[in-house]
């Protein structure tokens, strides 16, 4: 049964691929899908504000459990008002479960079936996070979508290790499900786990579409495999997915495969790769990433991509951009990262008109083309 405050609205599938257009109707807006969310880690997609991201038009960001509940604590942004309050950013808000990171922390962490006991990165502190504390969290927090605590088994990893993983991740599904204090307010999304064994993705996929969440991730995807295995692990499941409800990819960001993911029947992406390789002088362009701090645009007075019409397009040059990432100036991460999450989230909306229009495919081969991927 969906949430009073919460559904999805399936408006149109393609006739040539599994690609769906679609709406997400949260308590802080309408989302429209597929759609690409910026990452606020720490309550801010960094080096941007929320007045900005307004004007680029993104519908939704996400912001990280893990790290908000080290600094500066859940309970600190619950007297705030909640993450909307406290991060002035009035549209809707999805945070993850701290699966991941706690995942990434191999050195420092220890899984039972309980939870996982962690040390802090920051101060290394002894912590425990488990399906109700991370509830818990989420809850104070307030994202309008939540997601469930899971294990993301590493890449690669054997057969029985995952198999273990997936049904804990199960189980943990169920507590998180029974801990979520604000079901009217928040959606909580079943997170689907199997690394690359397709045995266990199914099953995995079956006992959680059992449980009738109000969405469904792919999670354990983007963790080192090659680009096939994870779009083949995406087929997999994709039969096994509700059709009424939204199906997020976790963490998955470059142009390619937001493409490749939406012609899968893919609504969601997040991703920190815009604003990570904007501060290293990277940036997205109709042609390929540039790396605009290189000295062969020291003398370039033309726009970072001369095919858009971005506020930093419009308005300043390689030359000048290069200059300040040289200069060591603030001023060129931000510039690099507007331009970055303009041209993911404007790409979005060029793949939701082109599956309106039936023409996914064609739009593929042409991006590709013109980008320099192979198809």
């Amino acid at each position: 049964m969906l949430l009073s405050r919460f559904r999805y609205e399936l408006i149109k599938e393609e006739k040539h691929t599994h690609a769906r257009l679609g709406r997400i109707y949260t308590p802080h807006g309408v989302i429209e899908t597929p759609v690409f969310m910026p990452v606020g880690t720490q309550a801010t997609v960094k080096a941007m504000t929320p007045e900005e991201l307004k004007e680029i038009g993104a519908e939704i960001i996400l912001s990280n459990t893990y790290h908000l509940y080290l600094r500066p604590g859940h309970e600190l942004v619950k007297k705030a008002g909640g993450l909307h309050s406290f991060m002035h950013w009035d549209r809707p808000i999805l945070t993850d479960s701290g699966g991941y990171q706690v995942f990434s922390l191999s050195d420092l962490r220890e899984i039972t079936q309980d939870g996982v006991y962690f040390k802090s990165y920051l101060d290394g502190s002894g912590h425990f996070i488990g399906p109700e504390k991370a509830m818990e969290i989420e809850n104070a927090l307030g994202a309008d979508i939540i997601m469930c605590f899971d294990e993301c088994a590493p890449y690669p990893a054997e057969w029985e290790y995952v198999k273990k993983s997936s049904d804990m991740t199960i189980e943990w599904a169920k507590r998180c499900k029974a801990g979520n204090s604000r079901p009217d307010e928040q959606a909580l999304f079943g997170i689907l786990q199997g690394g690359l064994y397709k045995d266990i993705r199914i099953e995995n996929a079956k006992r959680m579409a059992d449980l009738d969440f109000p969405g469904y991730s792919i999670g354990g995807l983007s963790v080192g495999e090659p680009k096939d295995l994870m779009l083949d692990a995406i087929e997999t499941v994709e039969n096994y997915m509700p059709k009424n409800k939204p199906r997020y990819l976790m963490g998955v960001g470059s142009p390619d495969l937001l493409i490749e993911g939406a012609i899968r029947g893919i609504d969601m992406f997040d991703c920190v790769l815009p604003t990570r390789i904007a501060r290293n002088g990277t940036v997205l362009t109709s042609h390929g990433k540039l790396v605009v701090r290189n000295a062969q645009y020291a003398e370039d007075f033309t726009p970072l991509d001369s095919e858009c019409d971005c506020y930093v397009c419009r308005n300043y040059t390689r030359a000048y951009i290069r200059h300040l990432f040289k200069a060591g100036e603030i001023l060129a991460a931000r510039l690099a990262s507007y331009h970055n999450i303009y041209f993911l989230v404007k790409l979005m909306d060029k793949i939701r008109e082109a599956i309106k229009e039936d023409e996914l495919i064609e739009f593929k081969k042409e991006f590709f083309a013109k980008y320099g991927y192979e198809l």
